[in-house]
């Protein structure tokens, strides 16, 4: 009878957690849910509220992103909450639970695609770069490392939002603040409450794709309506209980080492084919290898191209307010701004096998996801930096204080005699090459160090450049 009453006050106490949890039969309250539910809609009153706050103040696209941001935001907290009271999943079924967080990335990253002209395009970067921190959830075993990488994706754009604001708007500075606190804290909090994972209920049902979820805080508001989709979750591995199952034989098959080929059946020369003749001359079935992999061929319309070349944006070189636009240009050799004032910049984007002459004296300049491109420039004043491209050359004419290179896969700079002070800073980079002009008017090639030793001296790291032989 003891027994009995124990199993049924059990019972109970389950379902008060689930009548209990915000947005279902309950109150609304947080009795009942989980400590780390708790823990997670403390950091959206904390540092998401203020980002949200903040953005709001600026604006614009900026705001818009935020409410994207948020709304993943709540998607991952229904997760938490499932994840709370259901016992974990299958992979392939955890995939399709992750699909709304994976959607909501992928709006947020879209968005700032279709804003590459906007004036905060920093601000829209580094959210788009660091937002896929939300999949941490499926990042076992080092789900924390990961959202710090995401983060780390985000300091070069952050840090050029600092830089541009820093004495001249602190709304910005504040901004770049709070977003950057959202996922410190969800480092702090993961490190607490799922340190090698995602953390599921050892009791309750096995999570699906149908579980009810609420998905707004207590005392909270809804989430804005979510926006359209992101990356799909990364395919789970097979994890069917047949496949483990022979998987295994195959090893234990493997390990018995020697022993392996006593089940084998001795062939003698009269069974040989090539040593009996007679025995290709027989009847039966001849097996033949798999045919080619031949591409299926299209359905026939009046106009087949239409339907399967992608659709290209066509080449741009205005100037829109204070920025040059130079973008989607190919095979485009003649590419020249001439009537360039002190306080424009120029931004290039997917330009392909191109030649961009920059004449007079400019801010800065950009160079944006672009293959085999040449830049020849007077003066800047301020930077020219090199981000996600391939086989860059940058010849400098005149004078620039700085040149950043990023994410890039060979660069050469030619620097000329007024400019040999100039800094070159790079990071996730290779094939970097640095042109110094000599007396006779040719260049001597230096690169750029890739490879360093980093070594612990007793009290803190010191790093030298490593010499490679060869």
């Amino acid at each position: 009878m003891e027994r009995l009453v124990e199993r049924l006050e059990k019972a109970v106490e389950r379902l008060e957690v689930v009548c209990q949890g915000p947005g279902m039969c309950g109150d609304g309250s947080s009795k009942g849910v989980a400590q780390y539910v708790q823990a997670f809609d403390a950091l959206l009153a904390g540092p998401v509220a203020e980002y949200i706050k903040i953005s709001k103040e600026v604006g614009g696209d900026v705001q818009k992103h935020a409410e994207m941001v948020h709304a993943g935001l709540m998607s991952e907290r229904s997760l938490l909450v499932l994840a709370s009271q259901h016992q974990q999943p299958t992979e392939n079924k955890f995939s399709t639970l992750l699909k709304p967080i994976s959607e909501q990335i992928q709006v947020v990253q879209n968005f700032r695609e279709k804003n590459r002209g906007s004036k905060l395009f920093n601000h829209l970067s580094a959210v788009s770069e660091s937002i896929p921190a939300l999949g941490w959830v499926a990042m076992a075993p080092k789900p924390g490392p990961y959202v710090k990488e995401m983060t780390d994706a985000a300091m070069f754009y952050t840090n050029r939002i600092l830089k541009e604001y820093k004495d001249v708007d602190k709304k910005q500075v504040d901004w770049v603040k709070a977003y950057l606190s959202i996922w410190t804290e969800l480092q702090a909090y993961i490190k607490e409450y799922h340190t090698t994972g995602l953390t599921w209920s050892k009791t309750g049902p096995v999570a699906t794709e149908g579980a009810n979820v609420p998905c707004t805080p207590p005392g909270g508001v809804a989430p804005p309506p979510p926006g359209p989709p992101p990356p799909p979750a990364p395919a789970p591995m097979s994890s069917s209980t047949d496949t483990s199952a022979s998987r295994s034989a195959l090893f234990a098959q493997i390990n018995r080492g020697e022993d392996i080929t006593s089940g084998l059946r001795h062939v003698s020369d009269d069974m040989k084919t090539h040593k009996n003749p007679a025995l290709k001359n027989q009847g039966g079935p001849v097996r033949s290898g798999p045919k080619p992999f031949t591409a299926p061929k299209p359905a026939c319309s009046g106009n087949p191209t239409s339907k399967t070349s992608p659709k290209k944006e066509p080449p741009l070189l205005e100037l829109e307010g204070k920025k040059w636009r130079v973008e989607n240009h190919e095979n485009a050799t003649n590419l020249v701004i001439s009537d360039t004032e002190l306080k424009q910049v120029a931004y290039v984007f997917k330009c392909t096998n191109s030649t961009l002459q920059v004449k007079g004296k400019i801010n800065s300049i950009t160079i944006d996801n672009c293959k085999k491109l040449g830049l020849v420039f007077d003066d800047v004043v301020g930077i020219v930096e090199i981000i996600n491209s391939r086989d860059i050359k940058v010849q400098v004419m005149g004078k620039v204080p700085t040149i950043s290179i990023n994410k890039t896969d060979g660069c050469h700079v030619y620097l000329s005699k007024n400019s040999l002070d100039c800094e070159i800073v790079s990071a996730k980079s290779s094939e970097m090459n640095v042109l110094i002009p000599t007396e006779g008017g040719d260049f001597t090639e230096f690169p750029v160090p890739e490879q360093f030793k980093t070594v612990w001296n007793g009290q803190k790291l010191v790093t030298t450049v490593t010499e490679i032989a060869g």
